[in-house]
């Protein structure tokens, strides 16, 4: 996962034009990446006064990747223990939306989603190892006469927590099914420490026994997810909810305190006690 927060608001534009279906993600997420790239970027050569600057969050994408009832995720050390997600990043310079999502992919599992066509499992490590280098995707799937399926990529839901005062993310979440065949995953070292395929369910059940952790947007994500057995059920799922802004607030209820989610964005659990809550 990269760590620069780069923005560009041709990236949102384009991705918003290819995904014309999705109006809420289309419209919405354009509008106010677009309205961010400008509040953060003061003119060339000057420097904008404090005063003067806003503060918007870090835009990145997430990729759920769906094989056989299994999602991809990655596994790494952080110092709070083991973290269980998604292939996820941000954003780089003169990309789109869904071409960071691809690259991410690829980058840390080398599974390759959104390809047309489908490389086969040499050609995906190949592609992966010239990421890593620094090769820009678009660059690569030219020179290799392959493309991006935009058809395959579909928005699931978008996430700003607000529980950080000085880091925050802005993050769209695609669902995608994996291609076809037996494709296990390759980690780079450094991206992260494992990759592999997990139930919904037993992700969970790894975080009860305290195996790993889960941020709080992975786990009420897993939890919308293992409502299903299908991908195609998962994909009527994020064809018929909004893609609004989930941003978690605090509710008290008898004296306790609970993080709370929108009720009409397709999530079964939308509350969870504040204490010991690990939001990540």
């Amino acid at each position: 996962m990269r760590i620069e927060p780069h923005r560009v608001p041709r990236a949102v534009a384009t991705t918003a034009r290819c995904c014309a279906r999705h109006s809420v993600v289309n419209e919405r997420l354009a509008a106010t990446a677009h309205e961010r790239v400008r509040q953060r970027r003061p003119p060339t050569g000057k420097m904008a006064p404090m005063k003067q600057e806003r503060w918007a969050p870090h835009v990145t994408v997430a990729a759920v990747v769906e094989r056989e009832g299994r999602f991809l995720v990655v596994e790494e050390q952080t110092s709070e223990g083991l973290r269980i997600n998604q292939p996820a990043g941000h954003l780089e310079p003169g990309e789109t939306l869904t071409q960071a999502v691809v690259r991410e992919t690829i980058e840390e599992t080398a599974i390759p989603i959104g390809l047309t066509p489908i490389p086969d499992r040499e050609a995906a490590v190949n592609l992966q190892r010239q990421l890593i280098e620094g090769a820009e995707l678009g660059a690569i799937l030219e020179a290799q006469e392959m493309g991006l399926d935009l058809s395959r990529l579909t928005p699931f839901a978008r996430w700003v927590p607000k529980f950080h005062a000085v880091r925050r993310f802005d993050t769209l979440f695609f669902i995608a099914e994996a291609p076809t065949g037996d494709w296990e995953p390759q980690i780079v070292p450094g991206e992260c420490s494992a990759a592999f395929w997990i139930t919904a369910h037993e992700a969970l059940e790894r975080e009860q026994r305290g195996e790993a952790r889960l941020i709080f947007p992975t786990r009420r994500n897993l939890e919308r997810l293992a409502q299903h057995s299908t991908f195609d059920q998962i994909l009527a799922d994020a064809r018929s909810h909004p893609i609004d802004p989930v941003t978690p607030w605090v509710e008290e209820k008898d004296g306790e305190k609970f993080i709370t989610i929108p009720h009409h964005l397709g999530y079964p659990v939308t509350q969870e006690k504040l204490d010991g809550l690990w939001r990540g």
